[in-house]
């Protein structure tokens, strides 16, 4: 499943990339509620195996392309296609596999899409490696219905409820936003480093995705300049309004939040993505 195929929704997603970015995303998460869990779950796998330095996942490293095409070696969907519910032996051999080094990512991370396939023997199975396995093992459960979890293992994870789908795009949207603000500050042809790799990237950015980067952007710069005068800035914001605010000044807040709108609003235009990518960086390496 593609990240860009999931709607927007606030909630669990946004937890799963605060965590992530603060290093406190737990190694066993259990995903209740609505919408598509499992694509919350590749979500968090993503999480997991990024390796941007920005927001996680960033959906654009090799990693996160990995996991969200469901070709990760290190990422397990725990199925049993020969069975109505997840046999005892595929649960073990999952158990066993946990122990062994990933292959090529930062951790092994295991996806049990339907916990209502999981019969109370087979979460039993599982205790003592979801307590007590290795740093780099890592397990998403999935169950609509909470109670078909045992409360022993229940006990182990970290709890995100989904009031519906997840909120993929928006948060690519904030993760590319984050860094392009964050090249910002570095300067020295960051900025243009970027806006050439979204250029010649082979999953190229439409008009309207530039558009929803560039808007994204608008309101960091604003929530920053905003910040300089005392104002706190929306949660959605924080923590990159504040690196701005306290690496740009208010006059370069400024020039960068014009540039940014005047290229978002050529983006409503019939200019072409490229133009306004180059605008763009000859705009914000200037400043």
């Amino acid at each position: 499943m593609s990240e860009t195929s999931w709607n927007r929704d606030g909630g669990a997603a946004r937890q799963i990339r605060t965590a992530a970015a603060r290093g406190t995303l737990s190694h066993a998460l259990l995903l209740t509620g609505g919408g598509d869990l499992s694509g919350l779950a590749r979500f968090a796998a993503a999480a997991y195996e990024c390796t941007s330095a920005g927001g996680r996942p960033c959906g654009e490293c090799a990693d996160c392309r990995k996991v969200f095409r469901g070709v990760h070696p290190d990422v397990v969907t725990v199925r049993d296609d020969e069975h109505k519910s997840l046999s005892a032996e595929v649960v073990r051999n999952a158990r066993s596999d946990a122990w062994i080094l990933p292959n090529e990512g930062a951790r092994k991370v295991y996806i049990f899409p339907d916990c209502s396939l999981l019969t109370p023997v087979d979460q039993n199975i599982l205790l003592k490696v979801v307590e007590e396995g290795p740093h780099y093992a890592a397990f998403v459960f999935c169950a609509e219905d909470v109670s078909a979890v045992l409360r022993t293992l229940r006990s182990r994870c970290v709890e995100l409820k989904s009031q519906g789908a997840p909120s993929a795009p928006r948060d690519i949207v904030a993760a590319r936003g984050e860094e392009l603000c964050r090249r910002v500050v570095r300067g020295r042809g960051a900025v243009a480093e970027l806006c050439t790799k979204f250029e010649s990237d082979k999953k190229k950015l439409t008009r309207e995705d530039l558009q929803e980067l560039l808007s994204w952007c608008r309101e960091a710069f604003a929530a920053a300049l905003f910040l300089t005068y005392g104002r706190e800035p929306p949660e959605e914001y924080g923590v990159i309004a504040r690196h701005l605010a306290e690496n740009l000044g208010r006059k370069r807040l400024v020039s960068a939040l014009d540039s940014v709108g005047a290229c978002c609003r050529d983006c409503g235009t019939t200019v072409g993505v490229g133009h306004v990518l180059g605008a763009l960086a000859a705009e914000l390496e200037g400043l």
